[in-house]
């Protein structure tokens, strides 16, 4: 019988940025509200604008509310560590914290899986592409992957909560992951970093090789197409997406394959600089790349600040 809940540290230390000054916790605060503005955009777009009620939107707006959520698991406590100098998280807060950053970290990727299948169906698959892909399908999808990463993850903080705490309350990050929590246990917790770092394994290079996969069909595909301006429209399309996934999966490989190869291991700051790197900027830049490349979208701003306008001219001629 495994006795659960035995640790005698009732919290933990939030370092954050190793050496980082508290006025710098002003840049903290305007890339959460960036994520926080931009997503909601997205998410409010997708509601009041039927011609977004698309499969592929409702793969962004699950991938904006999933941003949403890291943003506001991750960043508050930390923000809270350089505005209030208050960087204490009780013991259970802590796991709590852990378990839904892993949750949306996880969510992402497979919800670039399912991306990545929208596009292989839709070039490859044209004429099936409206009875496979209904929103119906998309949103049954959407909920069970979510039911899936809770799931499988829960498992791995089983093993976690297994481990004693009885020392050292410092958490060398910005947030509580599986990593820092392990290094932190009295006992050895090899076999906890190794299931932490096989479902790691799992939820990025399943996903990544199907993306890998349904890109080189889509490429074999689209180099098919006699239509140069098909192919533009195509290559376009795809084009979005593979910048939203690069973003997503290189950093984090770096990440789960150093820490777990002895002459490779970067130093704290390194790491940590590289975490925030690939688990802000997507949430920042998604919503901007949208706007940008996505005709919808651009479409709809055309037509609001043409009605904007018109009604400031008419406000003005009354005025007159």
């Amino acid at each position: 019988c495994v006795d659960y809940f035995t640790s005698v540290v009732t919290e933990f230390f939030i370092v954050g940025f190793p050496g980082l000054q508290p006025k710098y916790y002003t840049f903290l605060l305007c890339i959460y509200i960036a994520v926080i503005t931009g997503n909601s955009l997205i998410v409010v777009l997708f509601v009041i604008e039927r011609s977004l009620q698309k499969p592929m939107y409702i793969i962004m707006l699950s991938l904006s509310l999933s941003d949403i959520g890291f943003c506001t698991v991750a960043l508050p406590k930390v923000i809270s560590r350089y505005w209030f100098n208050d960087g204490y998280i009780g013991f259970y807060v802590c796991l709590f914290q852990r378990q839904l950053i892993h949750y949306f970290g996880t969510l992402n990727s497979l919800i670039m899986m399912i991306m990545a299948l929208d596009r292989y169906l839709a070039i490859c698959y044209p004429l099936r592409y409206p009875v496979l892909m209904t929103n119906r399908t998309m949103r049954l999808l959407i909920g069970m992957l979510s039911l899936f990463c809770f799931f499988m993850l829960f498992f791995s903080l089983m093993q976690t909560m297994k481990l004693p705490f009885c020392g050292p309350n410092t958490i060398i990050h910005c947030f509580c992951d599986s990593l820092s929590m392990n290094q932190l246990a009295c006992a050895d917790a090899t076999l906890t970093n190794l299931i932490s770092y096989a479902v790691a394994m799992f939820v990025l290079l399943v996903p990544l090789s199907f993306i890998i996969f349904s890109y080189l069909s889509i490429l074999v595909s689209v180099l098919r197409i006699a239509n140069t301006q098909g192919r533009m429209k195509a290559f376009s399309t795809c084009a979005t997406q593979l910048t939203i996934i690069a973003i997503y999966y290189v950093p984090r490989f770096v990440v789960y394959t150093t820490s777990n190869i002895p002459n490779a291991q970067m130093n704290s700051s390194q790491k940590i600089a590289l975490v925030m790197f690939y688990s802000l900027l997507p949430p920042v830049v998604n919503p901007f790349i949208y706007c940008i490349r996505i005709k919808e979208i651009r479409q709809f701003f055309i037509k609001w600040c043409v009605h904007r306008n018109r009604i400031v001219s008419r406000s003005l001629t009354i005025s007159k």
